[in-house]
This record gives C-alpha cells, structure tokens and sequence, in this order.
C-alpha cells in the first residue's frame, strides 16, 4: 500500500485520516472503504467481474447522497488486506512464478473475496493453485515433496508451502475440504509441541504500510493456532499414522515371507540372503521411524519410499567395500509391490484417521 493518508475536509465524518492506497485512480469513480484504507477505483471494473458489485451499484442513490472526494463511497465489512489483494488481482492478474510460501496471504485473501462476491475465474485459479501444495492425490503429493527438496537433498518445504495450520483455517473457513487430508498429515508430521504451539500469521499488505510508516512500533505478529477439536483430530490421526507403520513393521519385514519364486529358496539355508536385507531394511526403517534420520518419525509416505528407495542403493557396506542388498530379484520386485501399495493404503485412509469422512472412527484400528 501507498504511504500516504487522506485528510481531507471532503471526507465523510469518521473517515479522517484514512491510508490511501495503491489503488486511487484519478478518473475512479467509486470508493472502497475497508478498516483503514480506502480505494478509489473504477465502477465498470468491479461491475464487470462480480454481479454482487453489479447489483450493489445499480441501487438507486438518493440525491443528497454523502460522496468521498466527490464520489460515492461504500463501505465494506472486509479486512483492508483482503481488499487490496483482491483489487490487484482484478486489476492486474494473478501470476504465480513458482510455489513461494509468502505467497499465501494474497491466495487467501483472493479467495476469501473472490468467493464472497461471486468472482469465479480468480476463485478458481486460487484453488488450483493450492491444488498444487495441497493435492488430492498421491502422485501430486509426491510431485509436491519432490518440488519441496532442493538439488542438494535438503527438505524444506516451508519456503515453498505456507505452514500447514493456515491452510487448515482457511479450508474449513471456507468449506473447501478436498485440502484437508494433505494438510492434516502435513501438520501431523511435526512434534506434538509444534502441533500445539500453532504458527505465525505472515504480515500482511498493511503489516508491510505500517511497518514502512512506523518502524519503531512495527505491528506485533499474530499466531494462529487451533482450536481443540482440530487438534485431537491432528493428534489422533498423528497416532493412526505411526500405529499403521509399526503394523507394516511387523507384517512386512519382520516376519515377511520371501517371494515364491525366490533365487535362494532351494540353499541349504534358504532364501538367507533375503531374509539378512529384509531385516537390514526393517533396522533402517526403525532407526527412521524413531525420529534419528531426517526428524520425519510420522512420515509413513516418506519412510515407505525410503525402503523402496533401498532395494536399488549399492552405498550400504559389509566392512569391506560399497555394496548393495543381496535380495534376489523376485523378492525384490515383490516387496516393491508390497510397499507402494501400503503408500496408496496410506493415502486412501488419510481421511478416515483425520476424522473426516463423518464417521464415528476413533477405535477403529485396522489395517488393510
């Protein structure tokens, strides 16, 4: 927003000292009045996108009707940030370069607005494009943890992907709940501490005015955390997650059968060499559920990849030298196939372990 306030004898009374913003076109027509700013815009352009505006300007004026530097004014029950944010996305496009988290509070903003005055084409293109962080499907989940690691290996999807706990809010202020599964499992991959201890709100397009126009009282960040019915459903599923991988565990390696056409069946101790990487990966996927490797003890999606991922690695050691898991082929190719259908079992049952499907759930503990 634009440094400057309005003080202006012309100025309906209680409406001194407002910020004007970017968006006070000399030749504008109407203005927009929302908290502390104002915004002279064009009729025609609020008209065009929205039949709410449409309707809302077609009312008849009365003849004394009070104006605002000489024109109507309306004022509307939306925060000031909202506003501007919807204001530059009907005037100058919604373009998003690449998955940047800060780009959140305009997506919000556009879509809270875009929604409430009936602006189909900007509410559709903010929900593709939380599609993209927030997918519906396993391959675009996948899609976006690929996108979230950088070329040296490092995860870090919170430079690309707002902190989970917004999207959440916003999703259920919205209605909109084909982003809730991703989100929950997102949430519930962190600590419980961290669940609880929510996250901040990133600043705003007024945040930013204030702090250019009073930076020695820059305004305080506010954190966002949920309420409780949200967090014993994030905790909850958080435990259904880790309960599901103890149980893959246990069924898939510790006391896993090799393939029936394993190489090794017919040894004097059979299909040993299969039976020592079964129990090498089981090790590995332990010390990952535990929370030593990368901190993702919650993550199941990532930790089956990580034990798919091992049956081609040829960096393990015996001792000696460098080498890969002894497993046979067709033992291989069968816990592959073991594995990726436990990440789509996973996926499928998101739903139900967050407690979103309707369903009275909370001691169904079954696996497929």
């Amino acid at each position: 927003m634009e440094v400057a306030r309005i003080q202006s004898s012309n100025s309906p009374r209680g409406f001194a000292n407002l910020i004007r913003s970017d968006f006070w076109f000399l030749d504008g027509n109407i203005v927009i009045i929302a908290g502390q700013a104002a915004f002279k815009v064009h009729r025609g352009q609020l008209e065009r996108h929205s039949d709410i505006f449409n309707a809302l300007f077609s009312l008849p004026q009365p003849e004394d009707a009070e104006l605002f530097e000489g024109c109507l004014y309306v004022e509307l029950h939306d925060s000031p940030s909202d506003v501007f944010y919807f204001l530059s996305a009907l005037y100058d496009g919604l373009y998003f370069k690449a998955p940047r988290a800060n780009d959140f509070m305009a997506i919000a903003s556009v879509l809270r607005l875009s929604t409430k005055y009936f602006v189909e084409h900007l509410r559709q293109r903010c929900l593709n494009r939380l599609d993209v962080d927030w997918p519906s499907t396993l391959a675009g989940w996948d899609q976006r943890e690929h996108a979230a690691t950088d070329t040296q290996g490092r995860y870090m999807p919170r430079e690309s992907c707002p902190h989970p706990v917004l999207v959440i809010q916003l999703a259920l202020d919205l209605g909109i709940p084909s982003l809730l599964p991703a989100a929950f499992y997102d949430l519930a991959r962190y600590g419980p501490s961290k669940i609880m201890s929510g996250a901040a709100l990133p600043p705003s397009a007024l945040d930013e005015y204030l702090l250019k126009t009073q930076p020695d009282n820059p305004p305080s960040l506010l954190a966002v955390h949920l309420p409780r019915e949200q967090l014993q459903r994030t905790l909850r599923g958080r435990e259904r997650v880790q309960r599901y991988m103890a149980h893959f565990i246990a069924s898939s390696l510790q006391s896993r059968v090799p393939a029936r056409d394993c190489t090794y069946s017919l040894d004097a101790d059979p299909s040993r060499p299969c039976h020592e990487s079964f129990y090498f990966i089981m090790l590995n996927v332990l010390r990952s559920v535990g929370g030593i490797a990368c901190g993702r003890d919650a993550d199941t999606l990532y930790t089956l990849t990580q034990a798919m991922e091992m049956l081609s690695r040829t960096d393990f050691s015996d001792g000696q030298r460098q080498c890969g898991l002894r497993m046979c082929q067709p033992c291989k190719m069968d816990f592959a196939a073991c594995a990726m259908k436990a990440r789509e079992d996973v996926w499928a049952l998101l739903p139900k372990w967050f407690s979103l499907t309707g369903e009275d759930d909370a001691d169904d503990d079954t696996f497929p």
